[in-house]
């Protein structure tokens, strides 16, 4: 009973620390790219039950603990990114591309080989500049709402001393409770309940550039591919072509419905992977099982985790997406800097990279992320040129010295 209860408790804990600690960006990214209440709602469930259905046929199919999420870094992209041309609709419709690509990577094997290559310092600079202002929004929030902040940071701080795991769902039920004690309005009741909201895609050139790619990006970059390498720190390899498939195959049902993406979990996999799951490897999956089990359940009440979003002041709730982003803003910069003295100008482009994706402009009606990966591409490339030249002009520069020589010789 015992080699049962341990990993079901481990992945009921992986489901709520999962779901706790950044549903809240999830929501945040769909209202900021024209979702209403019931469309962000919907969303959430759809995601919810695409990471169920997901975690439960990987983990049945191949016998490991393949823990599935939702794309937070991704969500975080849509909050940076904003509107659309086209509203909401045109974001399903990028929602879906991004997951048919996710499904091409999966198919086309040098696809995932050629984002797992795309240069370490702008990949991380990239994604730590999309993170950059949902962190700084707990400042924003003590400025604006100082009595349901404060609190709320008060409890994150203490508990990522203390218990880390449980620092962002704490921080959540205090500003929960705060939102209730001074906001509730008996008016939003019938939003509490399960939302379906089937949402027609339109395809849009903006749409498409500023977010099915970025998303697709950030997905694979951010997600699937350090998701990958969690598993193998634990001994295991999972196979990568099932798993995109699967995951974009969820991805692109989860799309009318509201829902972003879904992919390979990086760190909440150890939750489920780790010897704290079992002592025995062979049992593990068991946990992420019933991690998927549980998102399907904890989907359930996505109409009262939106309702919460939509009563809080917008501010207090970016201030606990952003308190559950700042360990992976801090990894990104850490990756996007320490990864780029191993190339020619690597930490010049990383902070152009950054700098760009972080100004959040919109050029030609296409978002900041993509500039940023354009700027960072080309100021690599730009110093590849010169280090080529300076290669070239040193084999000159010898040839000319060893020609002088032979003239040298020849007249002596």
């Amino acid at each position: 009973m015992r080699g049962v209860l341990q990993p079901v408790l481990a992945g009921v804990v992986t489901a709520l620390v999962g779901f706790a600690s950044s549903f809240a960006v999830v929501v945040a990214g769909l209202r900021a790219v024209g979702a209403d209440p019931g469309e962000a709602a919907s969303g959430l469930l759809a995601v919810c039950l695409a990471t169920a259905a997901a975690a439960l046929w990987l983990g049945l199919r191949y016998r490991m603990p393949i823990t599935i999420a939702w794309s937070t870094p991704g969500a975080a992209l849509l909050v940076s990114t904003g509107a659309v041309p086209g509203g909401f609709a045109a974001a399903v419709g990028a929602f879906l591309i991004s997951a048919a690509l996710i499904v091409v990577a999966g198919m086309f094997a040098p696809l995932a080989r050629w984002i797992a290559a795309i240069p370490a310092p702008v990949a991380s600079a990239m994604l730590a500049g999309v993170l950059l202002d949902l962190c700084l929004s707990p400042v924003r929030a003590v400025v604006e709402t100082p009595l349901l902040a404060l609190p709320v940071i008060l409890v994150w701080a203490v508990l990522t001393r203390f218990a880390r795991a449980w620092a962002v769902p704490a921080a959540l039920v205090v500003a929960a409770i705060g939102v209730g004690v001074t906001q509730w309005d008996d008016g939003l009741d019938a939003t509490l309940r399960p939302v379906v909201d089937l949402t027609a895609p339109t395809f849009g050139v903006s749409a498409v550039v500023s977010i099915a790619l970025p998303l697709f990006l950030v997905t694979m970059a951010a997600q699937n591919v350090p998701g990958m390498a969690v598993m193998a720190s634990y001994g295991y390899r999972p196979p990568l072509r099932p798993a995109l498939v699967t995951t974009g195959l969820g991805s692109a049902l989860a799309a009318p419905f509201g829902g972003h993406a879904i992919n390979l979990a990086a760190i909440s996999a150890a939750l489920a992977a780790g010897p704290d799951a079992h002592p025995d490897p062979e049992r593990r999956w068991i946990a992420s099982v019933a991690a998927g089990a549980g998102m399907a359940v904890l989907g359930l009440g996505a109409g009262l985790a939106t309702a919460l979003v939509v009563l809080a002041p917008p501010v207090l709730i970016e201030a606990v997406a952003g308190l559950a982003l700042l360990a992976a803003l801090g990894s990104a910069l850490t990756a996007a800097l320490t990864s780029a003295d191993a190339l020619p100008g690597g930490r010049e482009a990383a902070v152009v990279t950054f700098v760009v994706t972080a100004s959040g402009v919109t050029l030609a009606g296409i978002g900041a992320a993509f500039w940023g990966l354009v700027a960072g591409g080309a100021f690599l490339l730009l110093f590849r040129r010169r280090a080529l030249s300076g290669v070239v002009g040193d084999v000159l520069r010898t040839d000319e010295a060893a020609d002088g020589a032979q003239d040298v010789a020849e007249r002596r």
